[in-house]
This record gives C-alpha cells, structure tokens and sequence, in this order.
C-alpha cells in the first residue's frame, strides 16, 4: 500500500468512527439543548440566524482569505497532507491565544471571541483548500467549506445528513441551511464555550476550548478532501 492509499484507508476509517451514533451523554445533552431551543420565541431563531449567515458570509467574502494560490499540483497527496497538517497546528496556535486573551476578560471579552474564532477557522478552511488544489474563488468551493465546517460542528443524524451532501458534491451542489447551520454552531458550542465566559478560568478554558475546536476542523477538512481527491482519481 502506497503512502496515499494509506491516507485514503485512514479517512475512511474516520469516517467510519466520524459517522457512529452519538454516545448516551450526547443524545442527552443534544436533547437537552432542543428544549432550550423550543422555548426560544421564533423571532429570536430567526435574528439569530440571520445575524450568522451575515457574519459567515462577510467572513468568507473577505479578500484577506484569499492569498495567492499555492501550487501543489506537483505534490503527492501525503506531502499535501504534511503542509495540511503544519497548517492546522499553526492555525491551533492562533486560536489558542484567541482564546486565552478574550477569555481572560470574562463574559464581555468571551462574547467577542464568537467572530473572532469563526474568522479564524475560515481563514483555516480557506488555506486547506488552496493546499488540496481548489479554487477558493469560485462560489462552489466556498459553499464546499461551510459544508466541512457544518460537518465539523454538528451532531447524530445532522452529520450522516451533511456528509451525503459532501460525498456527493461534485455531481450535485446544495446551497447552506442557515436555520440548520446556526442552531448545530451554537448547540455545539454551548458546553464546550460555556466556561469561558466566566473571570479567572476563562482564560485556561477558552484556550484549550479553542485549540480544540480547531483540532476538530482540520481533522475533519483533511479527511474530507482525502475522500473527494479519491473520489475523483487525483
């Protein structure tokens, strides 16, 4: 087995561990949170989603994303992997000390390390793409990259559901749930983020919080492209 079947055979084991049922605390704490969210009036759902979608789409309209396209197309997929890699781990870094700075200022400063951190797992996004040869230019591959990190994000059924849209991508786009995408965000976050907003533990909270959501993001992006590079033969 060749180097890149062997990350191929590494994606498809995650995907098989990626794809399982939720474990018992899981399903209790997504259950839980679908209370919470059933009692929130439908007029705050929808500010609050309209307020995401705005902040996204600003986010991944930003021209400080785009930075000249890298050339990897003289690269096997397991030195692809390695760049992927030395990206992720330097983007952990970046929102770990995101995260120790706001955090260190309770719960006003932690509110402001909700843009702060989704900017930065875009960038994130934008710069794995660019290394596995995609045109982050183009509307379809941006739509591709908020698919990845809704995958990366959500729970049980939602993540079987957004992974079909993703293996299927090339032959058949979809445009992004804002309603979905939100509320999977923000259930997602609430225990992780909890703490954060709270003085003195915030800071140690919110930087291990944040490198390990970015861990999540790139472990799930690196998977996703090895799989579409294999799909399609490249």
């Amino acid at each position: 087995m060749t180097d890149d079947q062997q990350l191929v055979q590494e994606a498809l084991q995650w995907k098989t561990r990626f794809l399982r049922k939720d474990s018992m605390f899981e399903r209790f704490s997504k259950g839980m949170q679908g209370k919470i969210n059933e009692r929130i009036p439908e007029k705050i759902h929808a500010a609050i989603t309209e307020s995401i979608k705005k902040m996204t789409e600003a986010t991944m309209a930003g021209s400080n994303l785009i930075k000249a396209k890298r050339d990897t197309s003289g690269m096997s997929l397991r030195e692809k992997d390695s760049l992927a890699r030395q990206t992720i781990a330097s983007y952990q870094k970046i929102a770990a000390a995101e995260g120790i700075g706001t955090g260190a200022g309770g719960i006003f400063l932690g509110m402001a390390d909700f843009p702060l951190l989704l900017s930065i797992k875009m960038k994130c996004l934008f710069d794995l793409s660019s290394i596995y040869g995609f045109d982050v230019e183009k509307r379809d591959e941006r739509l591709f990259l908020l698919f990845i990190f809704q995958l990366a994000f959500s729970s049980g059924e939602q993540r079987k559901r957004v992974f079909s849209i993703i293996e299927k991508w090339d032959s058949n786009k979809h445009d992004v749930d804002w309603r979905v995408f939100q509320q999977e965000y923000r259930d997602y976050l609430d225990v992780v983020k909890l703490f954060q907003l709270l003085p003195v533990v915030g800071a140690a909270v919110g930087g291990a919080a944040n490198y390990k959501l970015l861990s999540q993001l790139g472990e799930t992006a690196r998977h996703v492209f090895h799989l579409r590079m294999a799909a399609a033969g490249t």
